[in-house]
């Protein structure tokens, strides 16, 4: 214990940015559980697409969206996305609403201004399209 106390004495700088890191990786963590935003598998999603007639938002460049989609996705441009113009989603307000990018990092943004424009059930697809194709589902094109 000694030692650490005087490494960290002797090392400001880097026991400040290891701090820093412990800190991000706690926030990180702990704001994922409390975030009204969940994370589903591709097994939980397609149980509230067939339970619950979830609706799948791609949120991927058009190219790629004409180049392989999950089966009845929808699509926002990247314009509405920039705006926050949901309003081709209004009717499904109640409705589970998955959200899907490529690798399931931006699409938490998008189901943050999604949450935040009144839409109760928003879910992320963990690992995004790349999971989806990954599991062998399928894609229409």
């Amino acid at each position: 214990m000694e030692q650490l106390i005087e490494f960290a004495g002797n090392h400001f700088l880097l026991s400040g940015i290891w701090l820093a890191l412990v800190a991000m990786l706690v926030y990180s963590f702990v704001s994922t559980l409390t975030s009204k935003i969940k994370e589903v598998n591709t097994h939980e999603m397609t149980q509230l697409i067939n339970k619950e007639d979830a609706v799948v938002l791609d949120t991927r460049p058009a190219k790629d969206f004409k180049t392989g989609r999950i089966i009845n996705a929808r699509q926002l441009k990247p314009e509405e996305i920039r705006e926050k113009n949901f309003s081709k989603l209004e009717k499904f307000k109640d409705t589970p609403i998955i959200v899907v990018c490529a690798m399931g990092n931006s699409a938490r943004g998008v189901a943050s201004s999604l949450t935040q424009s009144g839409f109760n059930k928003v879910f992320v697809l963990k690992g995004g399209m790349n999971a989806w194709q990954s599991a062998g589902l399928p894609i229409s094109r």
